[in-house]
C-alpha cells in the first residue's frame, strides 16, 4: 500500500487496479464465488442467470454504464454514476465499486422488479439462514447463558463478543471458509474499552445508536449487548440496519426477526429471556429499529445526510460495527496505519466508537512500535480478520 500523502489532503482513496492487492482479489477471487454460489442457492430462470454471469465478467474486465439501476434508489445512483460512468471498472474506487457491485446484484436477481416474482427475495437469505440453524451459533448462544454475573466481566465479555461477532461475516467467509469458525478470536491491536464505557456510563438520557454490521452471528452478539445496555441504565438504544440485502450478509429488518426467533427457540432459559426482553423493548420504543438509504450507496460518513448528522450529533455514542462501517468512517484511503484515529475521525458530528474485524487493509490508530511488529512478523494481518480494534473519538 502506497502510504505516500500529499501535502494539502489526505491520502488517496483504496482502489482495485494493483495486482496482488487485496482489493483486486475482492473482484478476481471472491466475486466469482459469490455469484456461483447464487446460481447453486437458488433455482434462477435463464435471464437472472445470464444477467449474473454478465455482471460478473463487465466488472472484471468492462466499463461503467451511464443507467443507473433500476429501483427506489435509482435517483441516487444517477448522481453517483455522474462521476464514473465510462470508466474501467478497475479505475474504481475500491468502496465505490463494491457498493455498486452489489446494488448491481440486486438489479441483476429482479429484487426491485414489480412485475418480477424475485421481487423483494434476498438473494443472500440462503446463506444467512444456515447461520443461524448451524452449530456455530448454538455455541455463540451457549456461551451467552455461561457469562460471567460480576457486572463489569460481563458487559466487557459482551463488547468483545460483539467485535469478534464481526469475524463471521459471510462476504469475508466467501473464499475464507473456515475464517472465524469455533468462535475464534484474536488480538486486539487497539483496545479503547475503557473510553467506550466512560462514554456510556456518562450521565444524561440520550440515546446510543449501533450501526449494525452483519446478520447472524454478529448481529446476536449486538443484540445481546444492547439488551445488556438496556437493562443497565442505557435509556433508549437505535438500532440501524439495511433496508435492502447488501454485501452478502449485512442485516435487515428481517435478518434482525430471523435472528430473535432464533434466540427465542433456544432451550436455554437465559436466551429465550433474552429474545423476549428485546422483543418487549422494540414493543415499547427502548430498542428503536431505523434504516436509511444512505447504508446502500457508496458514501463514506462525510457525506452524511443533514438528517443522520443530526441524529448523530443528539446521541451519547455512536457504535459503528465492522469492516464496512470502519472503512466509510475513514474514507478508505491509504493511511498510514500509525495515523491517529482521532484525527482520522475528527469530523464525526458526535462521539463515536468503531468495533471492527480487520478484514482490508485499511487501519489506522494503532502503535508505531507494535506496528512495526505486526508488518514484520504477520504482513497479512491487515486481512486475515484475526485482528481487531475498538476504537473510540469523542
Amino acid at each position: 500500500m502506497d502510504h505516500e500523502r500529499s501535502a494539502d489532503g489526505p491520502p488517496p482513496r483504496i482502489g482495485i487496479d494493483r495486482p496482488g492487492s487485496f482489493s483486486r482479489s475482492v473482484f478476481h477471487e471472491r466475486h466469482p464465488v459469490l455469484i456461483a454460489n447464487l446460481l447453486d442457492d437458488h433455482p434462477y430462470p435463464p435471464r437472472i442467470r445470464a444477467d449474473l454471469q454478465e455482471l460478473l465478467a463487465e466488472s472484471l474486465d468492462g466499463t461503467v454504464p451511464a443507467a443507473p439501476p433500476p429501483g427506489p434508489d435509482e435517483r441516487a445512483w444517477a448522481d453517483q454514476l455522474a462521476a464514473y460512468a465510462g470508466s474501467p471498472w478497475s479505475a474504481l474506487p475500491f468502496l465505490w465499486a463494491e457498493a455498486y457491485f452489489y446494488r448491481r446484484v440486486l438489479e441483476a436477481v429482479q429484487y426491485f422488479d414489480a412485475a418480477s416474482v424475485w421481487r423483494g427475495v434476498d438473494p443472500f437469505a440462503p446463506q444467512k439462514h444456515r447461520q443461524l440453524d448451524g452449530a456455530e451459533i448454538l455455541a455463540d448462544l451457549d456461551a451467552y447463558a455461561r457469562l460471567p454475573r460480576d457486572p463489569a466481566e460481563r458487559r466487557q465479555a459482551l463488547l468483545h463478543a460483539a467485535l469478534w461477532g464481526n469475524q463471521a461475516d459471510l462476504g469475508f467467509r466467501t473464499d475464507n471458509p473456515e475464517a472465524g469458525r469455533g468462535g475464534s478470536t484474536g488480538e486486539v491491536v487497539v483496545d479503547h474499552s475503557a473510553d467506550v464505557w466512560e462514554l456510556l456510563d456518562a450521565p444524561g438520557r440520550r440515546t446510543v445508536i449501533v450501526v449494525a454490521d452483519n446478520a447472524g452471528r454478529e448481529l446476536a452478539a449486538d443484540l445481546a449487548l444492547i439488551d445488556d445496555l438496556l437493562e443497565t441504565g442505557t435509556t433508549g438504544v437505535e438500532l440501524h440496519l439495511k433496508a435492502d440485502p447488501f454485501f452478502v450478509s449485512d442485516a435487515t429488518g428481517r435478518d434482525l426477526l430471523a435472528t430473535l426467533d432464533t434466540m427465542a427457540a433456544n432451550p436455554d432459559p437465559a436466551v429465550g429471556a433474552l429474545a423476549a426482553r428485546l422483543r418487549r423493548a422494540v414493543r415499547i420504543g427502548r430498542l428503536d429499529l431505523r434504516t436509511h438509504g444512505f447504508y446502500t450507496l457508496p458514501s463514506t460518513y462525510r457525506e452524511l445526510p443533514p438528517g443522520l448528522v443530526r441524529r448523530f450529533a443528539a446521541a451519547k455514542l455512536v457504535i459503528l460495527k465492522g469492516d464496512l462501517n470502519y472503512r466509510r468512517l475513514t474514507g478508505d484511503r491509504e493511511w498510514d496505519a500509525a495515523t491517529p484515529f482521532e484525527a482520522v475521525a475528527s469530523y464525526f458530528p458526535g462521539p463515536v466508537a468503531a468495533l471492527r474485524t480487520a478484514k482490508s487493509d485499511l487501519a489506522v490508530g494503532v502503535d508505531p512500535a507494535r506496528l512495526a511488529d505486526l508488518e514484520r512478523d504477520e504482513p497479512g494481518w491487515r486481512t486475515s480478520g484475526t485482528r481487531a480494534m475498538i476504537q473510540v473519538r469523542r
